[in-house]
């Protein structure tokens, strides 16, 4: 008997699937907890409906996620921090510090998707990575200086939206 199922059944598939199962199981335990229903043409019409708008939904989000994977590429954030001796920071840059400057750029994105192995902690200019999605990873440029202007890092500006913060 041909069913689609309505919810995700363990063992069986995922809610939407079309699935051909034994006839007992689907009248005595799939349509009676509503599991599943009977596969009518209205319902397999239905069904194609639903695939095409949840392929269009992806394609769309593809599309956003490519357009902010080529937005945050183009970004070069400056941090003006108090610095000690040798060039290290009083205190550190960390994924939330990052997160906060590129939501003052218009730019929203997750603190986890940004990729820091440890706290920035001295004065320079680093790359960062952005997990956008699987296959969608940027990279951003972080510039880290003095605020005195004592130890500059090298310049190296892009043609990029630059956003300028300060700890105070």
């Amino acid at each position: 008997m041909k069913v689609i199922l309505l919810q995700d059944v363990e063992g069986l598939g995922k809610a939407g699937d079309l699935k051909d199962v034994a006839n007992g199981y689907a009248r005595n335990y799939l349509l009676p907890r509503q599991l599943a229903a009977g596969a009518t043409p209205s319902l397999l019409a239905n069904r194609e409906q639903r695939i095409a708008a949840e392929k269009r939904k992806q394609e769309k989000l593809a599309e956003q996620q490519r357009q902010l994977a080529e937005r945050l590429s183009q970004v070069a954030l400056t941090f003006k921090e108090r610095v000690g001796s040798e060039g290290r920071l009083y205190g550190s840059i960390t994924s939330q510090d990052i997160a906060e400057a590129l939501r003052n750029a218009s730019i929203v994105v997750d603190r986890r998707s940004i990729t820091l192995p440890e706290p920035i902690r001295s004065v320079g200019t680093y790359s960062v990575t952005v997990k956008v999605a699987s296959q969608l990873e940027p990279k951003i440029t972080v510039h880290v200086v003095d605020e005195a202007g004592k130890y500059a890092a090298p310049a190296q500006e892009s043609a990029a939206e630059t956003a300028e913060t300060s700890a105070e």
